[in-house]
């Protein structure tokens, strides 16, 4: 039951050593805290190692907690809390325990859409991200959704599958569903609405235009921008954001992809969140600090208090 799977142009241990010691520098920081909603501290770390400090010492010592040091680069320019997004069994486990061990760190749990054709038992994975969706600090379920962008028609079915028991979960335990939709924007909303969308709903790397922007907060359904946001060619992204009530937005690294500019290409990290907020802010025309505290609000509404 494995979906067809476009191949990688580079492995994972290729990605890691083009990405090593290539994190941007720290940018400005922002008037008032917020948040990044969205982001992968287990694979960042893995594959492009530790954020720089904002005053300039490596580190790297071998009795050095990674994630304590990425939290508090992103402290240091405004990001004082972090969502850790789980996209397997293995990854919802790390992240479930290091929100135990890491106060400015909440957890989600899942299986990404593009694993769960993968697995052999998709059942006793659920049950698996189940379990772990009841404990106190994982405050969402996700990510999870479709992907008709690496996953060809044999494992879409599953997908669809996966997604709906993920919903299911959502509802029993009263926790924000995260949604990754690539190229599978009608399939999403088509299943949101047969199922009945739980309360909260984020679209994680928002990538529609203006008219599923429009669908998506007429639900209600809130909408977390990226790095994207900033690229030169994201023009029918930009005009998504501009109509979207500045309380039903959200930021996000998705680290270590999508790295705002001007840095695309290098890894990304949490503490990059204000190139991203500064872009959205000129985007929305929505004055800067006006603009963070909205996002703060909203990230405590959605994923409860720290």
């Amino acid at each position: 039951m494995l979906a067809a799977m476009s191949e990688p142009t580079e492995t994972r241990k290729q990605r890691a050593a083009r990405r090593a010691g290539e994190f941007p520098p720290v940018p400005e920081p922002l008037p008032r805290p917020v948040l990044d909603s969205h982001t992968h501290l287990d694979i960042t770390v893995s594959e492009a190692g530790v954020p720089p400090r904002p005053d300039g010492d490596p580190g790297g010592g071998p009795a050095e907690d990674p994630v304590a040091v990425a939290v508090a680069v992103a402290a240091s320019v405004g990001v004082d809390r972090l969502v850790q997004v789980g996209v397997d069994v293995a990854s919802s486990r790390w992240g479930a325990d290091v929100a135990d061990t890491h106060p400015a760190v909440l957890a989600t749990v899942a299986l990404h859409p593009n694993e769960a054709p993968r697995l052999p038992d998709l059942d006793e994975a659920l049950r698996e991200v189940e379990a772990l969706a009841a404990r106190d600090r994982v405050r969402g379920i996700g990510e999870t959704g479709m992907d008709f962008f690496r996953t060809g028609e044999e494992g879409r079915a599953v997908q669809e599958e996966s997604f709906r028991a993920h919903i299911a979960i959502a509802k029993r335990y009263g926790k924000a569903l995260v949604v990754h939709d690539r190229d599978a924007h009608a399939d999403v909303l088509r299943i949101l609405d047969d199922e009945g969308a739980p309360d909260t709903v984020v679209l994680h790397c928002f990538s529609g235009d203006a008219d599923f922007a429009r669908e998506c907060v007429r639900r209600g359904y809130l909408l977390s921008f990226a790095g994207t946001v900033t690229f030169g060619s994201a023009t029918a992204l930009r005009e998504a954001a501009a109509l979207t009530p500045v309380e039903q937005i959200l930021v996000e690294t998705d680290a270590p992809y999508l790295t705002p500019m001007p840095h695309r290409g290098r890894p990304n990290a949490s503490y990059l969140i204000p190139l991203t907020v500064r872009s959205l802010a000129e985007t929305t025309g929505t004055d800067l600090d006006r603009l963070c505290a909205a996002i703060s609000t909203t990230g405590d509404r959605v994923f409860g208090p720290w």
